[in-house]
């Protein structure tokens, strides 16, 4: 995946231009700069997770056309956490700290959030394979091992929740 914050850099207009080379400027317009990087990175995250919702939401109707209970319930499940994730990761904190924050971001603190946000494409990966094996099984009718691959899933977008929620923490070192 290429690098958002090189393409931030790479586009700057004239008058970011010119504030990186006003006194005071600088360090800001690079932190901005970094906060939009990760904010793109974000959407993109989020983007891929209304994907995968949509993708269970298209498995779903196979399981209604066999009437399969046990699996539509399941599902359901499963797609109401893939929308508070997606919510989650859409409206979550851009490292931002203004002038009079309890914890001020520095700009290589805002530059590791976007590497900790860039980590999560690997659970994205993980998750895509476990929505198309479910969807293998419920083409089957194997009912047994679609409720597993289903279990499965809401396994890892809890995983993926949780990973996101500890971001900040973890990047300032104040997790317990």
């Amino acid at each position: 995946m290429p690098d958002i914050r090189e393409r931030v850099k790479e586009d700057q207009g004239i008058l970011k231009k010119i504030q990186m080379f006003v006194p005071g400027f600088r360090g800001y317009r690079q932190k901005e700069d970094l906060r939009d990087a990760d904010r793109m990175l974000r959407d993109q995250l989020a983007k891929k997770l209304s994907l995968q919702r949509k993708q269970i939401e298209r498995s779903r109707r196979l399981v209604t056309n066999s009437y399969n209970s046990p699996e539509l319930e399941l599902m359901g499940g499963v797609i109401s956490k893939y929308k508070k994730v997606e919510g989650l990761v859409s409206h979550s904190s851009p490292g931002y700290s203004g002038i009079s924050a309890d914890i001020q971001f520095k700009q290589d603190e805002i530059s590791r959030l976007y590497e900790y946000d860039a980590s999560m494409i690997d659970g994205l990966a993980s998750m895509a394979q476990a929505i198309e094996q479910m969807r293998v099984s419920l083409t089957a009718n194997e009912g047994l091992a679609a409720q597993d691959q289903i279990d499965q899933l809401r396994l890892l977008i809890d995983n993926f929740e949780e990973q996101f929620k500890r971001r900040i923490n973890v990047i300032q070192g104040t997790e317990v």
